[in-house]
């Protein structure tokens, strides 16, 4: 099993206990174990092998035995046993936005329905609304999360699906003979969610980079092999495709592969009035008197008489026509940030101490970090009282004095915008913070305009200097509030407020469409990991790739400003 189906079982059990109605710290201790084995960055079977389960970070005694149990026999009989008691479909129902676990076991319970199709049927025949403490409303709601359900359309996060694709790569790279490999399709584009894996490798013999492929370590069938192309399927479902160019047509086969398809038909038409043909395979004059061979892609944009466009581009939303004029922009890079502007310590529900993280990110090159660990009102996570605020602030305090100038620490709050649009904190104490990031995490599925009105508010208030992940989507299971985007945005330009784009590649939220229009409208942009432990820094990039599908430059984020400038910005908020 690898993490990713470690790391679901600890989910089921933790969905099938909330129903159960289980005590809420032990349903979190199995779901931060599902966490943390997400993101841990080495396969959970070395840490077995070498008897290491202990340390891995919340995995205790008891986790560690059922992590055993699970990598030995296939099975965890605790959960055998808990199916017995709950039906694992039901679990599936959480997936439902607005139904809780409660409501899965009301209805379970007083309806004898398991499945989906059950649930959609009941509401639809109006046999919730009469259950006790349910009603037309909360039938409704019901309705409208199963719709939003059918719309999932099953594609790949880009966190998982980035480092498969990394660790296919290298694995392919080491290979006699192959002179370079790349991600393809929307994955090189980095689109927040993927269908399959497309990966393209430049060699010149594909036998051995074949037998490779079909052979790595998690490959449970091969759909597919031919002398150039093959394609394969992995224990958890995710399915990889190959492709084998010789080197001096690679270059035009990666930007074929990479599209978009509309972009693409840009290119092509661009071709024939130079006279020349693009297609996957190769770029030739028109007339059939000689092909152009491109090793590279910057070959292929140099032929038809641009310069090279980053694959992040590759939209069909005017990149051809900026080449074309020169007004392509330098988009940001990972190097040009500065400061990360939404973490989380162990004040709440981060894992390390505020000097661990302060330290972790100054090795990575960070000048400025904010702990805006959560506010009082989001219980689950431990959010912090004003009297806690002041503990934390002396930790911080000696913190800073242990880092010298290595790092700057920022005293800020992720604070909750509430179901009325009032904020946890009172201004005053809003005041004393070096910076305050104002979420939605609660009642997503609020009415359009009344969700659009407590963001407003938000956004209006003197003191919030950014709006964290502004939809509170979480991909693939979660859709975001449904805001009135160009109200959220037009409010954000009135009061100079950042929106951030949040780093996890569980949310990737503000999407790339609304981060361009915010730039076109004037609006700052903070880039920020939402870090809870170490390795969460190192999801800077997914960030910054939405960022660069979004056109913006370094100069449009905070983040990369130098320290002064982003503390004035900061200190002159609300004046």
């Amino acid at each position: 099993m690898n993490n990713h189906e470690v790391a679901d079982t600890f989910t089921l059990i933790a969905n099938l206990l909330e129903i159960k109605g289980e005590v809420i710290y032990v349903t979190l201790a199995y779901r931060k174990t599902a966490e943390t084995l997400v993101s841990l960055g080495r396969d959970i079977n070395e840490y077995w092998k070498e008897g290491k389960l202990r340390e891995i970070p919340s995995v205790g005694k008891a986790i560690a035995e059922k992590i055993d149990e699970l990598l030995r026999t296939g099975q965890l009989q605790f959960l055998e046993n808990l199916k017995q008691e709950i039906p694992a479909g039901l679990a599936k129902w959480l997936q439902v936005p607005g139904l809780g676990p409660k409501k899965v076991a009301l209805i379970w319970k007083q309806l004898g329905i398991t499945t989906l199709a059950e649930l959609t049927s009941a509401a639809q025949q109006g046999r919730l609304r009469s259950l006790p403490g349910m009603g037309e409303k909360s039938e409704a709601q019901i309705l409208v999360g199963l719709e939003s359900l059918s719309r999932r359309s099953g594609r790949i996060p880009l966190g998982r699906a980035f480092p498969l694709a990394q660790e296919i790569i290298a694995a392919l790279t080491k290979i006699p003979g192959v002179t370079g490999a790349s991600p393809a399709g929307s994955l090189r584009r980095m689109r927040p969610t993927v269908g399959d894996l497309d990966i393209l490798v430049s060699a010149r013999q594909s036998a051995p980079v074949m037998e490779a492929f079909t052979t790595l370590p998690g490959v449970v069938r091969v759909l597919g092999k031919g002398e150039t192309k093959a394609s394969i399927e992995f224990g958890d479902g995710l399915r990889a495709q190959l492709w084998v160019h010789p080197p001096e047509k690679f270059g035009t086969a990666l930007q074929y592969a990479t599209g978009s398809k509309d972009h693409n038909v840009q290119l092509r038409q661009l071709a024939l009035e130079k006279g020349l043909s693009l297609s996957e395979h190769s770029l030739a004059r028109t007339d059939g008197t000689d092909e152009i061979l491109c090793a590279t892609e910057e070959q292929v944009y140099a032929a038809l008489g641009l310069p090279y466009i980053p694959p992040e581009m590759r939209e069909d939303r005017g990149e051809v026509q900026a080449a074309k004029t020169g007004s392509l922009p330098r988009l940001i890079e990972v190097g040009d940030i500065r400061a990360d502007l939404q973490t989380h310590s162990n004040w709440s529900d981060g894992k390390l101490t505020m000097l661990e993280m302060a330290r972790a990110a100054a090795r990575r090159g960070i000048k400025v970090i904010a702990f805006t660990d959560h506010s009082v009102s989001l219980g689950v996570t431990g959010g912090l009282s004003m009297e806690r605020h002041a503990e934390q602030q002396l930790e911080m305090a000696a913190a800073q004095r242990e880092l010298g100038d290595s790092i700057r620490i920022l005293h800020a709050s992720e604070v909750e915008i509430k179901a009325d649009g009032s904020l946890d904190y009172p201004d005053e104490f809003l005041a004393s913070l070096d910076l305050v990031l104002a979420s939605l995490h609660t009642s997503l599925r609020q009415p359009r305009e009344k969700v659009t009105e407590r963001l407003l508010k938000a956004i209006h208030n003197p003191h919030v200097d950014i709006i964290g992940h502004p939809t509170g989507r979480l991909i693939p299971d979660r859709e975001g509030a449904d805001l009135d985007m160009e109200a959220v945005l037009t409010a954000a330009a009135q009061s100079g407020v950042a929106l951030e784009i949040n780093a996890s590649p569980y949310r990737l939220d503000l999407e790339d469409i609304y981060a361009r229009r915010a730039k076109d409208m004037g609006i700052p942009i903070s880039i920020n990991t939402d870090a809870h432990s170490e390795a969460d820094m190192d999801m800077l990039p997914f960030g910054v790739a939405i960022a660069r599908r979004a056109w913006l430059t370094a100069e449009d984020v905070i983040n990369t400003w130098p320290e002064h400038r982003l503390l004035t910005w900061l200190a002159n908020r609300g004046q």
